[in-house]
C-alpha cells in the first residue's frame, strides 16, 4: 500500500477511520481537496449530506476540478442513490471512478476499526480499495452497481429506525402496565424470542437507565429516515409504518433532542405518556 489516501470529512466518523488509517501506515493527506490531494489515488470522503457531497464533489473547486484520471474516490456518506448517481456521472467525466461505500457501524465501531463496508460501484476497482477498507472496517460486502450500496445501506436505515421508535412504545407499555423494566430487559435478551434484536440489545437498558449520549445522533436517523421514505415512495411501496417513524422523529428534532442519540426518538413516546421510562 504505497499508494496516498485522501480523507475528506473529519468529523464523528471520519476522524477515527482516518487515524485508523494513518495509524497502518498509509500516506494520507486530509481534509480537503489541496495540491497533495490530487496525486492521492484513492479518496475517501464521510460526509453529513447529498447537498455537502454534491458541493465536494461537484462544486467549483472540488475533488472533479482537483483529481486527476484515474482517481478513485469512495464516498462513505449516507446519501440518496440519486446523489451518488449524480456525482458518479460528473466523475466519470473525467476520467474519475467512484464507489459509493455507505456504513453500518457508528463511533465505537470506527474507532475499534470493526466498521461493515457496503460497497456499490465499478467491481474492477474492488481491489484497489480493499486494503483500506480491511483497515477500517471488520467486512465488507460489494451489492452492485453505482448507488446499490446507498440503496442497502438506506433500506437498512430505515428498518432500524422503525425498530427504535417500536422499542420506545413496548418500552412505554412495560412501564405503564406496572412491569419491572429490567426483568422485561432479561426476559426479552435471554428468552430466545423474536423481539430481541441489536437495537434492544444496545439501546434498551440505556433507555431505562436514562442514558442518551450519542454515538449516532437523533437527526441523522431523522436524515437517514427521510432518505429511506423517499426510496419507498420512488419504488411504489406504500410504507406507513416509515413513515410514522419519520414524524416521530421530526417531533423529537423539533423537541431539542437532536444531538442525542437516536435512542432520544424515545422522548417522543415519554412525552406522549406523560413520563419519563427512566427511575433517573
Amino acid at each position: 500500500m504505497n499508494e496516498t489516501v485522501g480523507f475528506i470529512g473529519l468529523g464523528t466518523m471520519g476522524m477515527p477511520m482516518a487515524s485508523n488509517l494513518a495509524k497502518a501506515g498509509v500516506k494520507l493527506v486530509v481534509h480537503d481537496v489541496s495540491a497533495g490531494a490530487r496525486t492521492a489515488a484513492v479518496l475517501f470522503t464521510c460526509l453529513p449530506n447529498d447537498d455537502i457531497v454534491r458541493a465536494a464533489y461537484l462544486g467549483a473547486n472540488g475533488i472533479g476540478s482537483a483529481g486527476r484520471a484515474g482517481l478513485i474516490t469512495c464516498d462513505c456518506s449516507t446519501v440518496s442513490p440519486e446523489a451518488t448517481l449524480e456525482v458518479s456521472r460528473g466523475l466519470a467525466a473525467k476520467g474519475i471512478t467512484h464507489m459509493d461505500t455507505p456504513m453500518l457501524g457508528s463511533q465505537p465501531q470506527a474507532v475499534s476499526g470493526e466498521i461493515f463496508f457496503i460497497v456499490g460501484g465499478d467491481p474492477a476497482k474492488l481491489e484497489r480499495i480493499k486494503p483500506y477498507l480491511d483497515i477500517m472496517g471488520k467486512l465488507h460486502m460489494y451489492v452492485g452497481g453505482s448507488a446499490m450500496g446507498n440503496r442497502v445501506k438506506l433500506i437498512h436505515n430505515g428498518l432500524a429506525a422503525v425498530t427504535s421508535v417500536a422499542v420506545a412504545e413496548a418500552l412505554a407499555v412495560c412501564v405503564q402496565s406496572g412491569v419491572d423494566p429490567y426483568t422485561f430487559y432479561d426476559v426479552v435478551r435471554n428468552g430466545g424470542g423474536m423481539a430481541f434484536g441489536t437495537y434492544f440489545d444496545r439501546r434498551a437498558k440505556r433507555i431505562f437507565d436514562g442514558e442518551f449520549s450519542p454515538t449516532f445522533m437523533c437527526e441523522l436517523m431523522r436524515k437517514d429516515a427521510g432518505l429511506a421514505l423517499a426510496l419507498a415512495r420512488a419504488s411504489n411501496v406504500p410504507a406507513p409504518m416509515l413513515e410514522e417513524t419519520k414524524r416521530t422523529y421530526d417531533e423529537a428534532v423539533d423537541e431539542g433532542w437532536g444531538k442525542e442519540d437516536f435512542s432520544a426518538v424515545t422522548h417522543v413516546i415519554e412525552k406522549r405518556i406523560g413520563r419519563p421510562l427512566s427511575r433517573k
